[in-house]
């Protein structure tokens, strides 16, 4: 679950990270007010869940209160790379002497979290890793040995450009860091640019947070939020009321599976004999028959899909209730399509009795399944 700007910088006050004076507006009065509260030139920056906000017009300044009002209106209620904004965070205008950047976040390829730190803040990162990967230093943590100050010194000294006075600073920062990832059970925490101030005080000029949503049961206080993300679309987000793992995608061919490494293979199965995939939804283990009926009519809602592959790898999840649930979705759904289906597993025989007896084509393997639906 992605955080808004305003949330993550919440809580990193709360961990005494420094972040710009400010408040959030929804109209162009309120922003009005807070740049006069704040008496100087101050950055309207709009508050929506995607990044590369500042290239695409999200991010502006305003000299005065009356400019600030003036930029408000025509931000509020615009679209900023397919979102919507509905509100600005507007803060002062920091003196920036040096743009830093840091952040922690998970390198799956190590399994690992890793810590990033580079003098080179406020641009594209990626791309500096890229150009000059010596200019972005990464620390893996060791999970039994964790994150602290000797190792997060050793760090920050290899920057080359960080005067003597702001290592000390730089060092509790990304330790305040990790702290804030382990405790709130973040795939991110992000700051960039981290700007040092012509006062010599590191500010969390820009933040980003992710919370595993896996670990939302742990955090009451997002409790609704996993529900609410921005880039969903409609129909994503409505699978996510019924707890679907179900994902919109371009082409013409629904797929059904149990686990998304059944899902993606299956997909990979239909592309390689010619299709593409019009969406993804994962059953999860041992899903019951209202689970199946809601995920079916879930895809066969979607207008491009001509046609329906299910397959199932059975263990926990039995076939027979799989069944159960097709033959369901079929009757209740509005909108019907071919459905193609595969079962393998725990009372396979009896699930494909029920499909066949529906008129539902049941097929011995996923390869020919696959080949199978393009044809209906």
């Amino acid at each position: 679950m992605k955080l808004f700007e305003f949330e993550s910088k919440k809580i990193l006050q709360k961990y005494g990270i420094a972040i710009p004076r400010g408040h959030v507006a929804t109209n162009p009065d309120q922003a009005e007010t807070i740049a006069k509260e704040l008496g100087r030139p101050v950055v309207l920056k709009s508050q929506v869940l995607v990044s590369g906000r500042g290239k695409a017009g999200g991010i502006l300044f305003a000299d005065n209160a009356a400019e600030a009002r003036r930029i408000a209106s025509n931000l509020i209620g615009s679209t900023i790379k397919g979102s919507v904004v509905d509100s600005l965070l507007v803060e002062e205008k920091l003196d920036i002497q040096q743009q830093f950047y840091a952040s922690v976040t998970i390198d799956r390829q190590s399994r690992r979290y890793i810590v990033l730190a580079s003098s080179s803040g406020g641009v594209d990162i990626e791309e500096v890793a890229r150009a000059t990967p010596d200019k972005v230093l990464r620390h893996w943590i060791d999970p039994e040995v964790g994150f602290g100050e000797e190792t997060a010194t050793e760090m920050v000294r290899r920057i080359s450009d960080v005067d003597k006075g702001a290592v000390s600073k730089f060092t509790s920062l990304i330790v305040t860091l990790h702290k804030v990832t382990m405790e709130y059970d973040a795939e991110l925490v992000e700051l960039n640019p981290l700007a040092r101030t012509r006062t010599g005080e590191l500010v969390a000029a820009d933040a980003r947070m992710i919370i595993d949503d896996n670990a939302l049961f742990r955090h009451p206080e997002f409790e609704g939020r996993s529900q609410q993300r921005i880039e969903d679309t409609a129909r994503e987000a409505e699978a996510r009321r019924y707890n679907l793992s179900y994902v919109d995608l371009s082409g013409d061919i629904g797929i059904i599976g149990n686990g998304a490494g059944l899902v993606m293979a299956t997909m990979d199965l239909v592309h390689h004999f010619g299709g593409r995939a019009a969406n993804f939804l994962d059953i999860g283990g041992g899903a019951q028959t209202e689970t199946i009926k809601r995920g079916l009519m879930t895809v066969m809602s979607k207008p491009e899909v001509r046609a329906v592959l299910v397959n199932i790898l059975g263990g926990i999840t039995r076939c027979d209730v799989v069944a159960e649930g097709i033959v369901q979705g079929l009757v209740e759904a509005e909108i019907k399509k071919p459905i193609a289906v595969r079962l393998m597993g725990t009372n396979e025989e009896e699930g494909a009795r029920i499909l066949r007896r529906a008129g539902i084509h049941v097929y011995p393997d996923m390869e020919t399944a696959a080949r199978e639906v393009l044809r209906l």
